[in-house]
């Protein structure tokens, strides 16, 4: 017998301590099953551009018929943006490019879907344990693999800005998928890599365990703030409750 899926979610973001223009931007769409946080990239203000763009075409799909429809909405929104940002690269003719990371989370029918290209992360918190669903689309990710630096030492390497997917750069957009059985009690968290160089895993886990949505996302602020946010910020927490009792099953490693 399914339950009732209950729902509850919050998003904000903020330009932090160092920068004056906001890159970040988020999405809260509770009504249809679909959040998202995106981290705009490029001069002269076209970051924030990149970010809203996404937003945007996100904001504007329909309530679907399925969890397969809203999964193609998603897909087809976002290659859009990344069609549109590239032809305007392209026609500024500089060498900077316009684009955005994005992470966006879909549930539906008792099962979560997560898109993402670059570092921006999704977390779930299952049982007491923090799950990082997302593979960082990073240089420093890839010197983590190979065993070259380690996970404390990528939070200060002097290439942790360089990223290697995104929408709007890089030629084809590469949209990385994992999916999974979303569970009673089960805390998401969406967040631009503003809040996870500033706040640790073991303090991500305590705060979306321990507080409501609204509480949690600017308790999360609070927390990037008082140690000067030198990158913008964005984050969206989700809680689950009352849902179908479904099987899991597995996904990235455990953190924390």
């Amino acid at each position: 017998m399914r339950a009732a899926m209950m729902l509850r979610s919050a998003g904000m973001t903020d330009a932090g301590r160092v920068r004056r223009h906001n890159e970040d931007a988020f999405l809260d769409r509770r009504d249809i099953g679909l959040w998202a946080v995106a981290d705009g990239m490029g001069g002269h203000a076209r970051g924030d551009r990149a970010s809203g763009m996404i937003m945007e075409r996100l904001d504007a799909i329909p309530v679907p018929a399925s969890g397969a429809e809203l999964l193609g909405d998603v897909r087809r929104a976002l290659a859009e943006v990344h069609g549109e940002l590239r032809a305007e690269g392209r026609a500024l003719g500089d060498r900077e490019m316009i684009g955005s990371t994005v992470v966006v989370l879909m549930i539906h029918g008792g099962r979560f879907v997560c898109l993402w290209a670059g570092d921006s992360r999704l977390y779930l918190l299952r049982d007491r344990q923090l799950w990082q669903i997302t593979r960082d689309h990073s240089h420093v990710q890839e010197l983590i693999d190979r065993g070259v630096i380690t996970e404390d030492q990528a939070r200060d390497h002097p290439a942790a800005n360089i990223i290697t997917r995104a929408v709007g750069a890089f030629g084809d957009l590469a949209l990385e998928m994992e999916a999974a059985a979303v569970l009673p009690g089960d805390r998401f968290l969406l967040c631009t890599d503003g809040i996870a160089r500033c706040v640790g895993d073991g303090e991500i886990a305590d705060v979306i365990a321990n507080f409501p949505a609204p509480r949690a996302v600017q308790t999360l602020k609070t927390l990037a703030l008082s140690r000067n946010a030198p990158d913008n910020i964005a984050a969206v927490a989700l809680a689950c409750d009352a849902i179908e009792d479904v099987t899991l099953t597995p996904w990235s490693r455990p953190h924390g």
